[in-house]
């Protein structure tokens, strides 16, 4: 099937706002890369992580349990739990992008949270294609830029959450949801997805809030599917 060329100005927008979040994002690679080295990782094996790796949230489960004491084997099921939702957003984006052969080998790579979402809120294939590659690939590329700056500096740069590197992840969400959230019903979901990740975050790993707020979303659309009469 023929895909249409995707009009410059959009384009240009589109790379402007995937940018920002992966700028926004990348930079807190940093924050992973001094954690990992305090918890008694080397540097070569802490950039090995956000390489090959490259989720956040299940990079920053499997550092919790080692520097806890677990073992390095719990540490690793916790990551590769915290990592099954990429094969839902898989599910979801391989009709979106229709990438085949190598091309969706190497973007299964940097199938991640805010590669998804940029990529998913666009109603057309080449929207989603740039969408989707201008976060992945720029977030890939700073974010493993930031670990090793983050590694090799260790301690000695302090909390990154002084910084405010924490917060402007969380903007970066923000933004992209945010013209998303115009109806009642979506309010609500939303409203109630941000309830259940917030009572969730002091009883769970890091990652875990973000599958309780996603199943919220599903069990809504599970729900309107259900109801007769209701809206697609």
């Amino acid at each position: 099937m023929t895909v249409a060329p995707l009009d410059p100005r959009e384009r240009r927008a589109i790379v402007r706002d995937s940018l920002g979040v992966g700028i926004a994002t990348g930079a807190y690679g940093v924050s992973f890369g001094a954690v990992s080295v305090a918890a008694g990782l080397s540097v070569a094996q802490t950039c090995a992580l956000s390489l090959l790796v490259f989720t956040g949230a299940s990079q920053f489960a499997l550092i919790g349990v080692l520097a806890a004491g677990g073992a390095p084997l719990s540490g690793a099921l916790t990551a590769l739990l915290l990592g099954t939702r990429n094969t839902l957003y898989g599910l979801r984006m391989a009709p979106l992008l229709r990438f085949t052969g190598l091309r969706r080998i190497l973007a299964a790579h940097v199938l991640i949270d805010e590669s998804t979402a940029m990529g998913v809120t666009r109603e057309s294939t080449p929207a989603a294609r740039v969408g989707f590659l201008t976060t992945g690939v720029s977030i890939f590329v700073l974010w493993n830029l930031a670990t090793l700056i983050g590694a090799v500096a260790g301690n000695t740069i302090g909390d990154p959450r002084t910084y405010g590197l924490d917060a402007a992840v969380g903007a970066a969400f923000l933004a992209l949801l945010w013209p998303r959230l115009h109806g009642r019903r979506n309010l609500q979901v939303a409203l109630a997805a941000a309830v259940v990740a917030l009572a969730t975050v002091p009883v769970v790993p890091a990652g875990v809030p973000v599958l309780a707020a996603a199943a919220v979303a599903l069990l809504a659309g599970a729900l309107s599917r259900s109801t007769p009469g209701s809206a697609p």
